[in-house]
């Protein structure tokens, strides 16, 4: 099917809401002090759904905070860049998630997260969340957020409802190798991947979403899975949407001086699937995808460079994209 329109109701996702501190050495992990930077509004769900919203895409988000100050730092972005903040609830006992990021000279990252013990995992079915669902026109779900055990049930319910709407399903499947994921969580993730029409994967992600081996293979799987469009971000080669009449259309990555990758896939994403909703063809939405990735990474901070559809046609009428 078609990717909702944006007049169905918001896009909402569901997951991690963290503040980011970032190391400025670059090295191997945390076992000596450093000076770090931050915090950060973080958490890759918090990141695509606050792109989503900078760029003009109705967005809402589904999370806990704690009720303290680093909690309050993500609050304030999201309300900030448009996002409905209504069912992130704010836990009065355990303080906001949080995750330490450190690069290594490879560019691979060292993280430390906090997301169990903390008030990211501290969500579930409220009468705030019901209301948000009943009135949503898309679902994103982020890899990642399965590693809470109340997320499942969450995106669960919320996806009977958008599907029941008319509505549709986005999955990013970002499964970091720092969180722990059990053979239940395995099942949840392919069920994910077969409810979806748009998957948005990265690397080698295409590929485990798909189960088997080959980008063309997994291309062809995942469309007999019955997922509808297919994003493959690329990172600094940019970009291909592949589609089920065989159809296939790459754009260019823009040349930029990275200071921080991460955020970069989420931003991609929350701008690619507001402009899908906003009614652009593909080609238009890869631009601004890629122009959204491409700009976040000039600044330090997982969303300090996310941008506004002003914003970002001023970035693609003046940056250089690669050949």
């Amino acid at each position: 099917m078609e990717l909702a329109p944006n007049s169905l109701g918001p896009t909402i996702c569901v997951g991690e809401i963290l503040v980011e501190i970032v190391a400025t050495t670059v090295g191997d992990g945390f076992r000596q002090a450093q000076p770090l930077v931050g915090p950060y509004p973080s958490g890759a769900p918090a990141i695509f759904i606050d792109q989503c919203g900078r760029i003009g895409g109705s967005a809402a988000m589904i999370g806990a905070v704690g009720d303290d100050d680093f909690g309050r730092v993500n609050l304030d972005r999201l309300i900030r860049d448009g996002v409905d903040v209504s069912a992130i609830a704010v836990d009065a006992t355990l303080p906001t998630g949080s995750a330490f990021v450190r690069y290594r000279a490879d560019g691979s990252r060292d993280f430390v997260y906090n997301i169990a013990t903390s008030a990211a995992a501290r969500f579930g079915w409220t009468p705030a969340v019901a209301g948000l669902a009943a009135r949503a026109g898309h679902l994103h779900v982020m890899g990642s957020a399965l590693s809470m055990p109340n997320a499942w049930g969450v995106i669960e319910q919320a996806a009977q409802l958008i599907k029941v709407r008319g509505g549709s399903i986005s999955l990013d499947p970002n499964l970091r190798k720092e969180l722990r994921y059990d053979e239940a969580t395995e099942a949840q993730f392919a069920r994910l991947v077969a409810m979806s029409d748009l998957l948005l994967p990265s690397g080698e992600e295409l590929e485990r979403a798909a189960g088997v081996t080959g980008e063309a293979a997994a291309v062809a799987r995942l469309f007999e899975m019955g997922v509808t469009e297919i994003v493959l971000k690329r990172g600094d080669e940019g970009a291909t949407c592949f589609q089920r009449d065989g159809s296939r259309i790459d754009a260019a990555a823009f040349v930029v001086d990275e200071v921080d990758p991460t955020g970069a896939g989420d931003c991609f994403g929350g701008a690619y699937l507001a402009c899908r909703r906003l009614g652009m063809p593909v080609e238009q939405a890869l631009g601004y995808g890629c122009a959204a990735g491409a700009r976040n990474v000039t600044r330090r901070g997982p969303m300090e460079g996310a941008g506004t559809r002003a914003e970002l046609d001023d970035f693609i009428r003046t940056t250089k994209r690669r050949a």
